[in-house]
């Protein structure tokens, strides 16, 4: 029997098995050289080529991934058993001038779309800003988690009443845990991200619901508001109202009339703004989707548009890479302390920096933090320029440099999702190799790294991104067929599976002390 696994880079010290997983004794071809394997290993796991010695470097994508902890033979399966991290201490790094290069050693999965000017539109809505939105809809925000249900109650009751009518695609609570006894710095944190949902180019009128006891204090809260029309906010506490439900949809209903002339109309695809996720990746996702998103980065940003990143402990020991893109030097050091405070925090708390990958990310093939941030940061692309780094709850300005946006957040799906949105992601393109129903307050589009999961969750997956492998279907390829139904549902005229689902929600992130 012989199996079959890639070398990625010509540099590299491992491939991965492209084949389902193998019994002990399997012949593996790679670049016409044989290796037999003692033991099983799993699909999207890693071989060494070359024997290794212990405390070997071991490379992948080209780059450092982990050290071995014992020597391991040409042939054999490397994974946690017999490797681990690197990471470490904060760095210091030197800046030099950004050229754009076309990528390096990606071979069969080498796109060429990066550079090529794309004249493709959508149909979007167009806010006061310039900024454009791919859905028309009124969000229901809270001050307080002691106000959620009854935000929820509001928001069904004007989403029976509403959605679908007076240009209004629907009506949605996106509720949270916090702003009751939240104080200093970790209230302001939560204070920025409401405000920038409030903000968001999706969202045609904003609802903000209080108590009216509660730190974060309602009109604080609307302060904080930088919205383009501040005739589409409405707010009130419910302490203060005889009947919540009739007020809030009193309000809802006002806010549809004045957006009942909304309307979708033809734009450059320069003005969509993608978030760019991944979570429960597998051995195949710095082969596949991640690539693949990463064509529509380049794509993008050579139309004049902007794709964000966030998942910043997932940039550990790959940040170099992006580091080499920044656009200019106060966007490189912005980019340093961005790795660096986020290393900062974990240590606050007295976590170790590599405390990742998760379990499913570890049965999927990915060893190291350094492994899957290689795989990670593919998402970004090959050339786009770095161009933005945001604070938490920052959005992306109205005329934005085009390029790559870096956010800060933590990788956990629900917590960096809703960091792109506030960013301004109007639309978010996941990527997972083990799957996940969840989705954001904005159209979240699942991409497979594996064929076999899109065909075992059909009613997830919106994408198969595995094909680029399984059926050999070309990069650039797949790029066209994804970019076009990423046009499709930025224009509304597709829905994603997550949107079908009804799967919408947020989770802040929280860092402070709560009274």
């Amino acid at each position: 029997m012989e199996a079959r696994a890639l070398k990625i880079h010509p540099d590299d010290d491992v491939a991965v098995l492209l084949s389902p997983a193998i019994a002990p004794g399997t012949r593996i071809r790679v670049d016409g050289a044989d290796y037999l394997t003692d033991r099983a290993i799993p699909s999207g796991h890693k071989i060494a080529l070359r024997d290794l010695p212990a405390g070997a470097t071991v490379r992948k994508y080209g780059q450092p991934f982990a050290r071995t902890t014992e020597p391991v033979l040409a042939g054999a399966w490397l994974h946690t058993h017999n490797a681990r991290t690197t990471l470490g201490a904060n760095e210091t790094y030197e800046y030099t001038s950004y050229s754009p290069r076309p990528p390096r050693g990606t071979r069969e999965l080498a796109g060429e779309g990066a550079g090529v000017r794309e004249e493709r539109t959508f149909q979007g809505f167009v806010r006061p800003d310039g900024r454009v939105g791919v859905r028309n809809e009124l969000w229901v925000l809270c001050t307080v988690g002691c106000i959620n249900r009854r935000a929820e109650e509001i928001a069904r009751r004007a989403h029976a009443l509403l959605a679908g009518k007076n240009a209004i695609d629907g009506v949605y609570a996106f509720t949270h845990p916090y702003g009751c006894a939240q104080i200093g710095g970790d209230l302001l944190q939560t204070r920025r991200g409401i405000a920038a949902l409030a903000s968001h180019p999706n969202c045609a009128g904003v609802l903000l619901i209080g108590l009216g006891c509660e730190n974060n204090a309602l009109l604080d809260q609307v302060a904080e508001f930088r919205v383009a029309n501040p005739e589409r906010v409405r707010y009130f506490s419910a302490q203060d109202c005889e009947d919540e439900l009739d007020e809030g949809v009193r309000h809802l209903t006002e806010l549809a009339e004045l957006a009942k002339n909304d309307r979708r109309t033809e734009v450059p695809l320069g003005k969509l703004v993608l978030g760019m996720k991944c979570g429960g990746s597998d051995g195949f996702s710095g082969l596949t989707a991640n690539p693949l998103v990463g064509v529509l980065s380049d794509r993008l940003a050579a139309a004049g548009g902007v794709s964000i990143l966030t998942e910043v402990p997932e940039m550990f020991g790959a940040e170099k890479l992006l580091m080499a893109r920044a656009i200019d030097e106060q966007t490189f050091h912005k980019t340093e302390r961005l790795i660096n405070d986020f290393k900062d925090y974990f240590r606050k708390y007295g976590e170790p920096i590599s405390e990742n990958p998760a379990p499913g990310n570890k049965a999927g093939g990915i060893t190291t933090l350094e492994e899957k941030s290689l795989g990670c940061i593919q998402k970004g692309g090959a050339v786009a320029p770095v161009s933005h780094v945001l604070g938490y709850g920052e959005p992306l300005p109205a005329s934005p440099t085009p390029g790559i946006a870096l956010a800060y957040g933590p990788g956990s799906d629900v917590v960096s999702c809703s960091t792109l949105a506030m960013a301004g992601s109007a639309l978010v393109l996941f990527t997972t190799g083990r799957g996940t129903p969840f989705g954001t307050c904005v159209p979240t589009m699942k991409i497979s790294s594996n064929s076999d999961l899109a065909r075992r969750k059909p009613r997830w997956i919106d994408f198969d991104a595995g094909r680029l492998i399984e059926d050999g279907i070309p990069l650039e390829t797949l790029a066209d067929e994804l970019l076009a139904q990423v046009i499709r549902i930025a224009s509304g005229q597709e829905t994603t599976r997550t949107e079908d689902n009804g799967c919408r929600e947020i989770a802040l992130f929280k860092d402070g002390v709560i009274n």
